[in-house]
């Protein structure tokens, strides 16, 4: 459990104080009960909790949105098997999360309670709901703030272990797409972005192997000169690892 997390659990979350006085007393409130409810299960009904957060998940305040995806995340650390009982719900609000229109705080919080909850079900049964959350993390990979772009490069990687075969064919699509974002974020600005994307990568390698039906190419053919240029210069480890796993 991360600092975030422990301070959900241990006392209300702090709240901007240009804020009414009306609503920081009520989102205060709110989220004491969160903490008092998952420490205390006996003493009140987690579903009643539940109900809360999916409805303030929907809200029009950008702050109240954050808040629930954070309140989810943190039900999915303490009481995982109300994550499993209401798994369907919850995918579905976070995905709307993913989809935020105005606050990147809302995505990457959805981003950080997806990592967490995919890691509890171990990505069983997701459904549609993979493809949608493939489509959207793909897309903040390249994201402009770093604590995103990190995060998605978390949840992409573990998207990787779970793409099964149903997904297979779909997963393989998206991470050739990614390819120049995998490259490019090797050397990203902020250096656990660049560990992130290192172990993303090594997470998709299994699907940049080449099909079947190109094996009567000759070896050097079947390499990408770009991918194996970039790797050669800035990560020989990574392209060693693909050679001796003939996925280049």
């Amino acid at each position: 459990m991360d600092q975030t997390e422990r301070r959900i659990l241990g006392q209300p979350l702090p709240v901007p104080t240009a804020q009414p006085k009306k609503r920081r007393t009520s989102m205060m409130s709110f989220f004491s009960k969160v903490s008092w409810t998952l420490r205390f299960q006996k003493q009140e009904s987690l579903k009643n909790v539940f109900s809360i957060l999916a409805e303030r998940a929907q809200d029009p305040n950008a702050k109240k949105r954050h808040m629930a995806m954070r309140g989810l995340g943190t039900m999915a650390c303490e009481t995982p098997d109300k994550v499993r009982k209401y798994k369907k719900i919850i995918l579905d609000l976070l995905v709307h999360g993913l989809y935020d229109p105005v606050s990147a705080e809302v995505i990457l919080e959805s981003v950080k309670t997806l990592t967490i909850i995919l890691g509890k079900i171990q990505g069983k049964s997701l459904g549609s709901f993979f493809v949608d959350i493939t489509l959207q993390t793909r897309t903040l990979l390249d994201d402009e703030n770093d604590n995103l772009r990190y995060s998605a490069f978390i949840l992409f990687g573990q998207l990787a272990a779970f793409a099964g075969r149903k997904w297979k064919t779909f997963f393989t699509s998206q991470v050739k797409q990614t390819q120049d974002s995998l490259l490019i974020h090797l050397q990203d600005r902020n250096p656990q972005v660049a560990k992130a994307c290192k172990t993303t990568f090594r997470a998709c390698s299994p699907y940049l192997k080449e099909r079947k039906e190109n094996s009567f190419q000759t070896e050097e053919d079947q390499r990408n000169p770009k991918l194996c240029r970039q790797l050669s210069h800035y990560h020989p480890e990574l392209l060693q690892f693909f050679y001796a796993n003939k996925i280049l």
